[in-house]
């Protein structure tokens, strides 16, 4: 992406089952639910929602320079298309996030090459749900997302399946629910993923999303890693019941093809966290 992408185009408007079963996900995208549409789907991506709301102010942020002890990596949706992922690879990343769900009918039509594809050029990999809490319960949201991609295996290439929390692309912030309703929400997508891949998904938020909408909750910070949009050269103030991050969204442009990130550690402390 370009500078401020995911805001322009607002305002302009991780699973390890074989390699071969993600072929399946090449069918034809369905709209997020009703009402949306399908290029309104492609566009919600990690950190979109974040960066229309949040960005005037974290945009003028110089971004980090590289670190020891941290690792690179992206992640994409169905906005960046086909990537090149030896070209990805060659850049530096070592992992990747591939969208997979949004909803309980939209999936990403370029999931199998996105997912696949970074496997092939050496990424670890892993698949992330865009939630829609107001649409269906946590748990029908979670079984879709792990019935189109957001399964895990235990081969030290496969992510955990992460879950992205941000501002209502389609409406009220907060989805129209009480903090109490949505951190329900979260739980009951969380359990039924444990449930069926053995894995507390990651949960993707800001520190002021989590505020405004889950009256800074505590109570799920134990169990998920932490995957915190911030983008400038520091972490900042974390998000309640953290008091550490797995994953460091520092930037929605640069030089690799979509969000740029560090995971909170080197190569070998990276395929530790896929493997447990």
């Amino acid at each position: 992406m370009i500078a401020s992408t995911h805001a322009r185009r607002r305002i302009a408007m991780i699973g390890g089952a074989a390699l071969a079963a993600t072929v399946l996900l090449l069918a034809p995208t369905a709209p997020a639910e009703a009402g949306a549409t399908a290029g309104d789907a492609d566009d919600h991506a990690l950190g979109s929602q974040i960066a229309a709301h949040e960005g005037g102010v974290l945009e003028r942020a110089a971004p980090p320079t590289p670190r020891a002890g941290l690792t690179r990596g992206v992640d994409v949706s169905a906005h960046q298309r086909a990537v090149n992922w030896a070209a990805v690879a060659a850049g530096g990343a070592r992992f990747a996030y591939v969208k997979a769900t949004e909803g309980t009918t939209y999936h990403n039509r370029y999931f199998a090459q996105q997912y696949n594809g970074s496997y092939r050029a050496g990424l670890v990999r892993g698949a992330y749900h865009f939630a829609l809490p107001d649409r269906s319960d946590g748990a029908a949201q979670a079984n879709f997302f792990v019935d189109h991609g957001g399964g895990w295996s235990p081969d030290g290439r496969t992510l955990p399946p992460a879950l992205d929390m941000e501002y209502n692309p389609y409406g009220d912030a907060c989805y129209r629910m009480s903090p109490r309703d949505l951190v329900g929400w979260i739980r009951a997508f969380s359990e039924r993923v444990r449930a069926r891949t053995g894995r507390y998904p990651v949960i993707y938020t800001s520190t002021r999303w989590w505020a405004r909408c889950t009256g800074n909750d505590r109570s799920l910070g134990g169990a998920h890693p932490l995957w915190i949009p911030r983008y400038g050269p520091r972490i900042g103030a974390l998000p309640a019941g953290w008091t550490v991050h797995r994953i460091w969204q520092y930037a929605n442009s640069g030089p690799l093809p979509g969000d740029q990130n560090y995971f909170n550690g080197d190569q070998r402390q990276l395929h530790a966290f896929a493997l447990r």
